[in-house]
């Protein structure tokens, strides 16, 4: 049987969730099995590639590569080699590993560079333009999971995104939809509208998307490896750009970014591992502080949809996001007080706090500011058949990032800089007020929800899930993983359910 969409092999069951404007795809009717392997994408043609790399003997991990790369080219609005995420591998073995390649904020950066001279936010400062760029960590990521963990060459497994970037590929009309959205910024820079518009207008589905730099971008990493990108000619070329529109990139940021590879966060829930991200991401303990706190109560007696589940799931989102948005902090620059958030007794701490009568009431007189977060992410999941699983959540954070493109490059490059606390009390393009933990500093990342997650039972994979959706990640994997374990939905029922999200503020 086919593995192009998804697959299901004795327990393993994966998922990509559709949460946010920026899927191209709609939602299958119903689940779609396999027995070679699964890939799941947003975008067909990517996962085409993926199940492409399957079929010809590669691993997991060489085919979420492969999708990773093709993404860049045929999703331009979330794939990218100018952002960064998060990765879970668990391989056949049981052996699991996490891959933080979050962006990082350059060297310049310092915590009020978006105030003006009165200490208040310049509007879109760090949402659009240079300055809103940080050190971008896809490449790196990539690479390293492939170097660890593939079986097929950097060669190989990038040949797709390269063909499909230098000979083009035909918009569907949801492709076409979502570069729509950026017309208005495509007019407003040469480098884009010649790659994006024609004849100055958005392109059509049945039009041929042509990205002939990006296709030169892509040969030179698969001959050089990352270093062509974090080294050379084309750093060169982001870092003028970047100088030339007043960002902060420098050549020094590039050539020391390094990726972070270390065990996923783990926790469980009624019998279940859940393997899912670490800080830097605040997504994973977000998750299982929730998941924590709902173990406590009987979600399979109240029932999906009751006023009862839905009220004691927004009082534990509450409470979570409130550790999320005061407690976290990339570890390079702090402790995280992670023993205290995933234990069972905190969990129990917070549910006596909880009334099951009456919401409680968010104020910025909690311990944090809440957080603003983007949500023009992609996640995608692999599966293979002799077991090994991938989750890949990464992001250019708003559509577009930053909306700039160095000449030459054909790379969007980020928008990350608004994931940080760019003032204490304001919201980030996600709604989150986040708190002074999560300020700029140099080298620093700035907190997110990504949540790459795989679920274990008994030994065996069982479910690999993500998505997109900025702060709305992490109420998303919760209720898929709630929806499948405690209402019995299958995973199409699991998606396909309605979602409430809370996260502090707004209330």
């Amino acid at each position: 049987m086919d593995v192009f969409a998804a697959a299901r092999r004795a327990t393993l069951l994966t998922l990509l969730l559709l949460g946010s404007t920026c899927a191209a795809l709609a939602i299958s009717p119903r689940p779609v099995e396999g027995q070679g392997g699964m890939v799941v994408s947003e975008q067909a043609i990517a996962a085409r590639v993926g199940a492409d790399i399957l079929r010809r003997g590669g691993n997991a991990v060489d085919a979420a590569v492969a999708v990773g790369y093709a993404l860049a080219v045929v999703h331009p609005c979330c794939g990218n080699l100018g952002g960064g995420g998060y990765m879970v591998v668990r391989l056949a073995d049981g052996t699991a590993t996490f891959i933080d390649f979050r962006e990082a904020a350059p060297g310049a950066a310092t915590a009020g560079m978006f105030l003006d001279g009165d200490g208040n936010l310049v509007p879109d400062a760090s949402l659009k333009g240079w300055r809103a760029v940080a050190v971008p960590g896809s490449v790196l990521g990539l690479d390293t999971a492939l170097e660890r963990f593939g079986t097929m060459s950097r060669t190989q497994v990038m040949a797709p995104a390269i063909a499909l970037a230098r000979e083009g590929y035909v918009l569907s009309a949801g492709d076409a939809a979502i570069l729509a959205t950026g017309t208005e910024a495509f007019r407003a820079d040469p480098t884009l509208a010649a790659i994006f518009l024609k004849d100055g207008a958005a392109l059509k589905a049945g039009d041929r998307l042509v990205q002939s730099d990006l296709a030169s971008t892509l040969s030179a990493i698969a001959a050089g490896g990352p270093a062509a990108f974090y080294r050379g000619e084309i750093p060169r070329r982001i870092v003028a750009a970047s100088t030339a529109g007043g960002g902060l990139l420098s050549a020094q940021d590039f050539a020391t970014y390094a990726v972070r590879v270390g065990e996923p966060l783990r926790c469980t829930y009624r019998g279940y591992d859940i393997l899912t991200a670490a800080p830097s991401s605040a997504g994973g303990t977000a998750i299982c502080e929730i998941l924590n706190i709902l173990e406590g109560y009987s979600l399979s007696s109240s029932g999906a949809g009751a006023a009862e589940t839905v009220h004691m799931m927004a009082e534990a989102m509450r409470q979570a996001f409130i550790d999320r948005n005061s407690a976290l902090i990339d570890p390079a620059f702090g402790a995280n007080p992670l023993e205290r958030l995933l234990s069972k007794d905190y969990a129990v701490a917070i549910r006596a706090r909880i009334d099951l009568a009456r919401a409680a009431v968010s104020t910025l007189d909690d311990p944090s500011s809440a957080p603003h977060e983007g949500t023009e992410t992609t996640h995608y999941s692999v599966a293979d058949a002799a077991g090994n699983t991938v989750a890949v959540t990464y992001s250019l954070n708003a559509y577009f990032g930053a909306r700039v493109m160095a000449p030459g490059t054909g790379v969007f490059l980020n928008d990350t800089m608004d994931d940080f606390t760019t003032k204490p009390g304001n919201s980030n393009a996600f709604g989150l007020v986040q708190g002074a933990r999560n300020a700029i500093a140099p080298g620093k990342r700035p907190l997110s929800s990504m949540s790459p997650t795989i679920v274990v039972r008994e030994g065996k994979p069982y479910l690999v899930l993500g998505s997109p959706g900025g702060s709305r990640i992490i109420s998303s994997v919760v209720q898929t993983l709630v929806n499948v374990i405690d209402h019995g939905m299958t995973l199409q029922e699991a998606v396909d359910a309605p979602r409430i999200h809370h996260q502090w503020l707004p209330d």
